[in-house]
């Protein structure tokens, strides 16, 4: 379990299994999918190695095995925190499997923008919000064809809907840290919404 701040106890399983989320996340299927067809995703689209770039590059066979490559990580990730320790533990876990997956150690720390995996971590944490988030996330893909608009909204919406479930305490805040992480990553998406240059899915880049 997550201890009290003033709290000396070290609880050696719960931090191996944060130390793993992030492990887990930094398999970046993003880079794995393309390498597997001869491709470097870096050097393709925007260069980011998530699923939107792979759709644009590569087509919606690759992106489909990225996007669920991507989510399993989250659900991994904060099954094995929460059946170690305690619900908090498997919401830092995704949070850490979050941070791996937007900065590998495995691939120099140049990663994705994590919103994916942290739709595994609420799959497997809250596994009906879960759902309402993915399915949120489609509808608002579908609607204004720009993924960046889906995901920033369920990022924002995160935390407010984990509460409305009767989540506390330090879940919220890992959860909250998730949804800060993938806003951070997400800032030149919101530079380009707001000066009307974003690109629509499928939309070639340069």
């Amino acid at each position: 379990m997550i201890r009290p701040l003033n709290s000396t106890a070290v609880d050696v399983p719960s931090i191996l299994a944060v130390v793993a989320g992030y492990f887990i996340g930094s398999i970046d299927f993003g880079v794995i999918v393309p390498r597997l067809q001869g491709v470097d995703i870096y050097r393709l689209g925007s260069g980011n190695p998530g699923a939107s770039n792979v759709l644009r590059s590569l087509g919606r066979k690759s992106a489909a095995l990225v996007l669920l490559g991507d989510l399993l990580k989250g659900v991994v990730a904060a099954t094995i925190g929460d059946l170690v320790g305690t619900e908090a533990v498997g919401f830092a876990a995704g949070f850490a499997a979050v941070t791996g997956h937007c900065f590998p150690v495995w691939y120099r720390f140049r990663g994705g923008k994590g919103v994916a995996t942290a739709g595994g971590m609420l799959l497997w944490m809250e596994p009906l919000f879960g759902v309402l988030m993915i399915a949120l996330w489609g509808g608002l893909v579908a609607l204004t064809k720009r993924a960046s608009v889906a995901s920033i909204a369920l990022a924002v919406a995160c935390v407010p809907g984990l509460m409305a479930f009767g989540h506390r305490g330090w879940s919220l805040v890992w959860a909250g840290a998730a949804g800060l992480l993938v806003l951070g990553r997400h800032w030149g998406n919101i530079r380009r919404l707001a000066s009307g240059e974003e690109h629509t899915i499928g939309e070639k880049t340069a």
